[in-house]
């Protein structure tokens, strides 16, 4: 038989070792609900702007863009309009280029998609030589009604692609800030219809001057922004003078994000490599014939330090990407493209974080 000491000692070690296990028991629950309660990590949309090409891809024409650590891309079939008063889209033409069509455009996303990356199906409107598409305005209320009902049948039409296709993003129109102010329950109204066929996330892509105005964010899931925003007038414009451009945008767009209470998704941003890159973004006529990658690297990385840690900020599109990218960009072009330029190397710097 046990002594009453021996009892007393076994029994005072069971007590020790039982709290003991609700100690680890209470404390690994509390870190449970700890973990639980703690916000998980959103990850940036890295992206670039797919542009449409006479041919299909393949592997060899998306591993660049895997190269820069892209995870996104954006896809851009067009419809076209004849002049800036008339109101009927074509699109879907045996005259346009295979990436600009459904086909094309299917085609496109089944192949980034085998890569690894996620989609924004971005439908885009182009006017006959380039006539910018803000301006878009109907002469009577018959052109009015036949316009929307064209770009109803365009967007709705793609509308099914990116349901089909099980796309992220899809994006319901860019820059097309007059139709929109002058036609606003159109707007709402094609909403719901989207709604009714898509089940993804939607955004516009306002201009950098229009989003303000926009009067449907509330319906969106992004607030989308063409990122255009003059940030410095230097000639070879520096990260500091960019970043010091930024400050007063930063505040103003984490306020409308807040306002709205939506994520803001720059759906297109870059610079073209040309002096006063930061002076005048937008900017792509043919008058500007000086090259400038110093200039065109600088903007980019300032917007990279200004904005892309920001909580309110969901992520974006470079402004543009090519399929042939052996055969597009260098250092003798001063267009928009990243590709075979020094900017090309910080891009994949900042989306490698």
């Amino acid at each position: 038989m046990l002594k009453l000491n021996e009892t007393f000692a076994i029994s005072l070690n069971l007590d020790i070792f039982f709290g003991m296990q609700r100690l680890l028991y209470s404390s690994l629950i509390f870190l449970l609900m700890a973990c639980a309660a703690a916000p998980s990590p959103v990850s940036k949309i890295n992206g670039i702007s797919y542009v449409a090409n006479r041919i299909a891809v393949d592997s060899t024409h998306i591993q660049p863009v895997i190269n820069i650590n892209a995870n996104s891309a954006a896809i851009m079939p067009f419809g076209f309009i004849r002049n800036i008063n008339d109101p009927e889209i074509i699109y879907n033409s045996d005259r346009q280029w295979y990436g600009e069509t459904k086909a094309g455009a299917k085609q496109y996303i089944s192949e980034l998609n085998r890569a690894g990356l996620s989609i924004m199906l971005k439908p885009q409107i182009w006017i006959w030589r380039g006539e910018f598409t803000g301006t878009l305005v109907m002469n009577n209320e018959e052109d009015w009604e036949a316009l929307e009902k064209s770009y109803a049948n365009f967007i709705l039409d793609y509308a099914d692609l990116a349901q089909e296709m099980q796309v992220q993003i899809f994006c319901i129109g860019t820059e097309l800030e007059l139709f929109i102010k002058n036609r606003p329950q159109f707007w709402f109204s094609l909403i719901k219809d989207i709604r009714n066929v898509y089940k993804g996330k939607l955004t516009y892509a306002a201009n950098w001057d229009e989003f303000w105005r926009t009067p449907f964010w509330d319906e969106l899931d992004y607030i989308g922004i063409d990122a255009y925003f003059p940030v410095s007038n230097m000639q070879t414009p520096t990260v500091k003078d960019c970043i010091k451009g930024w400050a007063s945008e930063k505040v103003k767009l984490a306020n409308f994000s807040k306002q709205w209470t939506k994520p803001i998704l720059f759906t297109e941003f870059g610079y073209r490599s040309v002096d006063y890159t930061a002076k005048e973004p937008w900017k792509y006529d043919r008058s500007m014939t000086s090259i400038n990658l110093e200039g065109q690297s600088n903007a980019t990385e300032a917007l990279f330090q200004s904005v892309w840690d920001e909580p309110w900020f969901a992520g974006g599109y470079i402004w543009k990407w090519f399929v042939a990218h052996d055969e597009v960009g260098g250092p003798e072009n001063n267009q928009f493209t990243p590709q075979n330029k020094p900017v090309e190397a910080l891009i994949a710097k900042y989306y490698s974080k």
